[in-house]
């Protein structure tokens, strides 16, 4: 009984009445813990048109890791909406920054103001991502330990070789699932450029862009919220750890595909190979910090991976730091692949680290990293 009444995940079967006129506003922001999402509703009894039709909101950040409970008022602040794919027109998904009582204290890993001053600082070189978001689907074994879908349970599948952009009830664990968000996704309107079965059983991937700026950030975390709000209906939980299962098995990453107006022109490719990859080489430690926690336990030489402290980069190379297209090299211009990202990335932290570097000089890595490092102190 208790696993049905787990699986009684699908909440649209209560249609509104028609005479009812309201739009429903899901607020969602970044916890305490810079890797969770927290959302709640709000009703508005009046159509939200733009982003100053919503108002700010407050949650309790004492039970979120933002805050003590003598003072744990935390403000939500609209920044993007998208449709809701799970109720439908006119109801919103509304991303929000965090901000302490005062309204201007970014609460606990809010680093979206930060990536939003850089990318503004570079706006006229009008960079572009791609982020393929690698991720695992766990399924409960009790009522605390969870194992890939698919797999024997406690055990092991045949080994790697025959997952990648598989086809078959062997080989592919969780399709529905991954296909389910890919059009959840364009239902909302997020820029989503595709899906495919990666190298291990029961691990996807899905892909956000081309977009520009902080767009890409935006839309990733969206897409992260609503795969884990499907994954709630399919009792399945969504999982970003670099290498969730030890041995010889994939880790998941967030590889960065990036471009700027210099490496689109004619000569992108030399001006890659020439400034942008002894610029990325030169940050590779600083970069690393920013760059997801537990990677060093990813990124170790194999499993298409390069190694967590060396540098390297190569041509079509998927074993290294930075892969540089063979369409890039063709036609002389392009972009390149940072593939050193874990899966448990910030994409705030990441896609202002990659514009700083290749286009600022790095003049914000120090910041950067220590507002990373303020969030994960303890909380006073």
């Amino acid at each position: 009984m208790t696993e049905q009444l787990e699986n009684l995940r699908n909440f649209n079967h209560y249609e509104f009445n028609s005479n009812v006129k309201v739009t429903l506003a899901e607020y969602i922001w970044i916890d305490g813990t810079g890797l969770s999402l927290r959302s709640k509703t709000k009703v508005f009894h009046h159509e939200i048109k733009q982003l100053s039709d919503l108002e700010w909101w407050t949650y309790d950040g004492s039970s979120t890791e933002q805050a003590n409970t003598k003072w744990s008022e935390i403000y939500l602040k609209p920044v993007v909406f998208v449709r809701d794919p799970f109720r439908g027109a006119p109801h919103l998904l509304v991303l929000c920054e965090t901000y302490l009582p005062d309204k201007k204290t970014p609460a606990r890993y809010n680093f979206r103001w930060l990536a939003q001053e850089i990318m503004e600082k570079a706006k006229e070189y009008n960079p572009w991502f791609g982020i393929e978001q690698e991720y695992y689907l766990l399924k409960r074994t009790g009522t605390t330990h969870t194992w890939p879908l698919g797999w024997p349970n406690g055990g092991f599948p045949h080994p790697q070789g025959r997952y990648y952009c598989s086809i078959g009830e062997r080989n592919n664990f969780g399709r529905a699932l991954a296909e389910a968000h890919q059009r959840a996704c364009l239902n909302a309107g997020l820029k989503i450029a595709g899906i495919n079965a990666e190298a291990a059983p029961s691990q996807f991937e899905f892909q956000i862009g081309i977009a520009q700026g902080i767009e890409a950030a935006d839309h990733l975390w969206l897409a992260r919220y609503i795969l884990e709000r499907i994954g709630e209906e399919f009792g399945i939980d969504i999982n970003y750890d670099p290498k969730p299962i030890k041995g010889n098995w994939s880790g998941s990453g967030a590889h960065f595909n990036y471009s700027d107006s210099k490496t689109r022109s004619e000569g992108g490719y030399e001006y890659i190979l020439k400034t942008l990859i002894p610029d990325l080489e030169k940050y590779h430690e600083q970069s690393l910090f920013l760059y997801g926690s537990n990677n060093i336990d990813r990124l170790t030489g194999a499993h298409e991976t390069s190694e967590y402290g060396k540098f390297t980069w190569g041509d079509g190379s998927r074993g290294g730091s930075v892969r540089v297209p063979i369409i890039t090299k063709e036609l002389g211009k392009g972009y390149f692949e940072d593939r050193r990202p874990a899966a448990n990335i910030d994409p705030y932290l990441v896609g202002s680290t990659i514009v700083d570097i290749t286009l600022l000089g790095g003049t914000y890595l120090d910041k950067l990293k220590q507002e990373l490092h303020k969030s994960a102190q303890p909380l006073q």
